[in-house]
Formats: structure tokens, C-alpha cells, sequence
């Protein structure tokens, strides 16, 4: 079934914009087909690849390494270890992003913990300001250190 460029903008939640870009820089896993009169016509297929896609670029996968995949697809069978390692180095890179992002969850739910003590006890005009030059010396500092073992 073939696709008006809106339709696949409404399906995949990209922009038309997006959708250009995508194209623009080689991001289709097969060329975006066109009409006598240039209107983009797409398939069901390219709307599989977009989903892909898209995650792989939310993931943080760089276009270069994203068209670097695609070259690989586009070639056929007989590379698949490449595509592996590629895929297995980009895992990699997510792996560590979800680590470095649950370190930064462990420090804003410490800052919650604190600041609902401090609000509980009505004591949360003597959390950390940096501007107020008694917040030093009043020992009121702990909700700017980080969790033990972050």
C-alpha cells in the first residue's frame, strides 16, 4: 500500500520536516520512491524502518553510525558480523547511559528525600543557598552532596 509523506508523518509521529530530513540524509533503508509530479510515495516498509530508526536516534546513535547500518543492510547478505559489532557497540553506549542516568535518578531522589524532610519538619529555609553566606556555616549543606557510593 503506498503512502502519502503526510500519512507517514501522522503514522510515525515524525514531522514531515523530519521525514525530509530523514531523507535528505540517507536515513531510508531503501531510496524514498517519488511520482511523475515528485510526490513522495512510501511504503509499509519504510514505516518499520522509521520505528527503528527513531530509536536508534533517541538511543543517542549518531547519523553517521546509523547510515553506516543502513549501508550495511542495503548490501546484502554476507555481512552480518558487521552489523552485530556495530549494534553490540552502540548496546554498549546505551548500557552506559542507563548506568550514568540512574546515578543522576539516585541524586534527584536523594534532593527529594531532603527537601521532603526539611518541608515536613518546616525546616526548609535552612536548605543549602549558595547566595546566603550563613548556609556555610550553618552545616546546611548536605543536600548538594552527592549519595554515598554515586
Amino acid at each position: 500500500m503506498d503512502l502519502s509523506i503526510g500519512e507517514v508523518a501522522e503514522r510515525s509521529g515524525l514531522s514531515v520536516h523530519a521525514l525530509r530530513f530523514y531523507e535528505r540524509e540517507g536515513l531510508f533503508a531503501n531510496p524514498v520512491r517519488r511520482l511523475s509530479n515528485g510526490r513522495r510515495i512510501y511504503r509499509e516498509q519504510d514505516l518499520e524502518w522509521l520505528a527503528i530508526c527513531t530509536k536508534l536516534r533517541s538511543s543517542g546513535m549518531p547519523l553517521a553510525m546509523i547510515r553506516q547500518y543502513i549501508e550495511l543492510v542495503r548490501q546484502g547478505p554476507g555481512n552480518e558480523h558487521e552489523r552485530l559489532e556495530l549494534l553490540r557497540r552502540h548496546e554498549s553506549h546505551v548500557e552506559a547511559q542507563i548506568r550514568d542516568l540512574q546515578r543522576t535518578l539516585d541524586v534527584v531522589r536523594r534532593k527529594v528525600r531532603i527537601y521532603e524532610d526539611h518541608v515536613v519538619r518546616g525546616e526548609a529555609d535552612r536548605l543549602w543557598n549558595p547566595s546566603h553566606r550563613d548556609a556555610a556555616q550553618a552545616g546546611t549543606y548536605e543536600e548538594c552532596q552527592a549519595p554515598e557510593g554515586a
